[in-house]
């Protein structure tokens, strides 16, 4: 692999040892969708995850990793984190508090580590795909590595 392909993200993963697979697509200047994205990398979309950011009635800010075709529940999401409520964080504050632009965000490597859940499905997958940390790249790994050096934990967050 060519030493400017890699991100962040994976510079973390060699780092802390986690096996992971670099996977690039093609994009022009606006964000695409995760399903998008599973299309072009040619991938199962039950297997490439996306990355939000929410933030709490008290300021606090938590990380949720679901499945691209899938939507956040955000009283369930709330619930798995101990929160009474939640709420997206706007799109214009996402490189302030993660590090990451909109359609680059990953679970790995943000400024600070935030309080980190995936969707319960994500520990039935042998791997899952999250973003390399820029748009074009995603990473596959496998869940329970990503989890541990994410402080992550498994909890049902999406609409049913």
């Amino acid at each position: 692999m060519k030493k400017e392909l890699k991100t962040n993200v994976m510079r973390i993963l060699e780092k802390e040892k986690v096996d992971y697979k670099a996977h690039y697509y093609s994009h022009g200047k606006e964000v695409v969708d995760g399903v998008t994205v599973a299309e072009l990398t040619g991938q199962n979309p039950d297997y490439v995850f996306k990355t939000l950011v929410t933030v709490s009635n008290k300021k606090e800010y938590f990380v949720f990793v679901l499945p691209v075709a899938k939507e956040l529940d955000l009283k369930k999401a709330a619930k798995a984190v101990g929160a009474k409520s939640i709420e997206m964080i706007h799109v214009k504050d996402i490189n302030k508090i993660t590090g990451y632009i909109r359609g680059g965000c990953s679970p790995v490597g943000m400024k600070k580590q935030f309080v980190t859940t995936y969707h319960e499905t994500a520990q039935h997958n042998p791997v899952i795909m999250v973003s390399g940390g820029k748009i074009g790249t995603q990473v596959e790994c496998k869940p329970d590595e990503l989890l541990a050096i994410t402080r992550g934990q498994y909890a049902d967050i999406c609409k049913d």
